[in-house]
């Protein structure tokens, strides 16, 4: 009986992992999937207030994983966060750039992202995000806005030339228009930061969908979201729930 039970959990647990995507998180840290903040570069240790959150960022306010300092450097050019130049291929439109700041902000701040949290070994963060559901609406017009500017890779998390002190497109890497290398939305969505998102079927508003945007008069839609994956992952009976 007791290896039919063992059995059952690993089970689950690869079901689990097909699904997310993510390794679940140690059952000391289970609970805390609704509100939590990964371990990487930037990140608080937990989620608390910051009434002074900048531009973009300022959704999270009542509640967040990143600084007042975080907020305001995700907004620069080459900012010391990451030493990343969304210039690499010529002046990237502001409308598409907005894009990029806001999830900048959606990473560093949100606490609503622990179903898909899992453990990495990078010598610059603990854990990562990974296939993130993210809604429809905010991939297409991340896709759309950005197709006018230029870009020489598909994967960003990696392939750079960093002699610089920033990253450079790499040898015989040629800048063309994002639609180039990201010849659909889900293609830009899903591949632009291996795999930390993956296009949803669901509608923003939906409760099943992480919104990149809000209006934070409404309240957070995304904890909606995460309660539901989160309730979903203990329902399988993973260790820890």
């Amino acid at each position: 009986m007791n290896m039919a039970w063992q059995i059952t959990q690993l089970l689950l647990l690869a079901l689990m992992t097909v699904v997310w995507g993510a390794q679940p998180r140690t059952p000391q840290d289970k609970r805390n999937l609704l509100n939590i903040c990964m371990n990487a570069k930037h990140h608080k240790t937990k989620p608390s207030p910051e009434d002074k959150l900048y531009g973009q960022c300022s959704p999270w306010k009542k509640n967040a994983c990143c600084s007042v300092n975080t907020s305001q450097e995700a907004h620069k050019d080459v900012s010391y966060l990451y030493r990343f130049n969304w210039d690499h291929c010529g002046l990237m439109k502001p409308a598409c750039k907005r894009h990029f700041i806001q999830d900048t902000c959606l990473y560093e701040c949100s606490p609503n992202l622990g179903p898909w949290i899992q453990e990495v070994n990078q010598s610059w963060r603990k854990e990562r995000i990974l296939n993130v559901p993210l809604c429809k609406e905010d991939c297409q017009s991340w896709w759309e806005d950005c197709r006018t500017s230029y870009t020489c890779k598909s994967n960003w998390h990696k392939g750079w030339n960093w002699t610089s002190g920033s990253n450079q497109c790499p040898v015989n890497a040629a800048c063309h228009p994002f639609h180039f290398y990201f010849p659909t939305p889900a293609a830009l969505c899903n591949e632009i930061w291996s795999h930390s998102y993956k296009v949803s079927n669901y509608s923003r508003g939906s409760g099943r969908c992480i919104q990149m945007w809000f209006d934070p008069t409404h309240g957070n839609p995304n904890e909606e979201v995460v309660r539901f994956y989160a309730e979903a992952t203990n329902r399988a009976g993973l260790p820890g729930a």
